[in-house]
């Protein structure tokens, strides 16, 4: 067994950690979970895009560390993650330190063990644990980014070892993100966005919605990230103990999503440096946004493109907020068994958000 660990190493199959060998058996397993016919494409991944056959996910599955029930998750993520709005190509090669993000909704978290609670970006869970590394190794072995090679990520992040979460559906006061978005409760989800990694916000002393939602409009606020100068999407997971106060004044999820977007407070002056550095006309921002001395520029374009979610632990009253790549990606809703949701708006079971 040591002898065939080092063996991926020496090959370049690996993360960085130790893989599980495959075998006939333990291979043959995954194939059946995702339906069998070992031929069978499912999609290509960029930049290298190699063929992502149905035998060449279930050896990466074997490889991370998965149970044949967590094949279809990861399977529904790399779907919609080589969706075409996506963007894989540009979220695999960018310089930026994004890494797709996968947080699942529905009964399937309970089903196979995925934590939405304590530590729920943390260690301590096979499933979401290997889910995210199947997920990565599937990045670097089928579509070949490799830092410094096709992956130019000039400092990357932790989550790209493993990045997956699911919803506190059962700690949250509001509908699950998954049934907001025409979605039934019973169906099963994941949500994909390239994002960093979450920015913790602290607030112990507010007892209402606007005190909490506050510290988080004050996370979002700075020039440092690609949201304030490439617009886009954003993710911000609220904790329990905040969501109960917020929901305990009668807030519904769309009244936070519009009070942090109106809340932020980045302007024209702030982006453009004053002008110190010459004259900054930001392509990548919408071109609707005034450039001038002193009007504002949102984090994002509209409300809806804060995507909110509930998860963590029932203890402390943190929440966080995961900025985006920018415009040049857009978040990716699926089911897992790539039925539309109920409002038809989807093509292929994929819903570009």
């Amino acid at each position: 067994m040591a002898d065939l660990i080092e063996y991926y190493f020496e090959q370049g199959w690996t993360d960085g950690l130790p893989v599980v060998p495959p075998t006939p058996e333990s291979v043959a397993a995954m194939v059946d979970a995702l339906g069998g016919d070992a031929a069978h494409l499912e999609t290509r991944v960029p930049p290298r895009w190699g063929n992502l056959t149905r035998e060449v996910l279930a050896i990466n599955l074997v490889l991370a560390g998965c149970r044949p029930d967590y094949a279809p998750v990861v399977r529904a993520a790399l779907l919609a993650l080589t969706s075409s709005p996506f963007n894989l190509h540009g979220v695999q090669a960018t310089t930026h330190m994004a890494a797709p993000l996968v947080v699942v909704n529905g009964p399937i978290r309970q089903e196979i063990g995925l934590n939405a609670g304590p530590n729920v970006f943390g260690s301590g869970f096979r499933a979401n644990a290997t889910i995210g590394r199947a997920i990565r190794l599937v990045l670097l072995n089928v579509g070949g980014g490799w830092p410094g090679d096709l992956d130019k990520s000039t400092l990357g992040h932790p989550g790209k070892y493993t990045f997956c979460i699911a919803e506190n559906e059962e700690a949250s006061p509001w509908a699950p993100y998954h049934v907001e978005h025409g979605y039934r409760p019973e169906d099963s989800t994941v949500f994909c966005i390239a994002a960093e990694g979450p920015h913790s916000v602290t607030n112990h002393v507010a007892n209402d919605p606007e005190g909490i939602l506050d510290s988080i409009a004050s996370a979002m606020s700075t020039i440092a990230h690609n949201n304030a100068v490439s617009s886009g999407s954003c993710a911000v997971v609220i904790g329990p103990e905040h969501a109960a106060t917020i929901a305990a004044k009668q807030w519904t999820r769309q009244d936070v999503r519009r009070y942090l977007w109106s809340a932020t407070t980045n302007t024209f002056d702030d982006i453009s440096f004053g002008g110190r550095y010459g004259k900054i006309y930001n392509r990548n921002l919408p071109r609707w946004y005034r450039r001038e001395p002193g009007a504002r520029i949102p984090i994002v374009p509209s409300a809806d493109d804060i995507h909110l979610f509930v998860a963590g632990g029932d203890a402390g009253r943190f929440s966080a907020f995961l900025p985006g790549w920018g415009h040049m990606t857009s978040p990716v809703l699926r089911a897992i068994d790539g039925r539309p949701p109920g409002t038809g708006e989807c093509v292929d079971g994929t819903c570009a958000l």
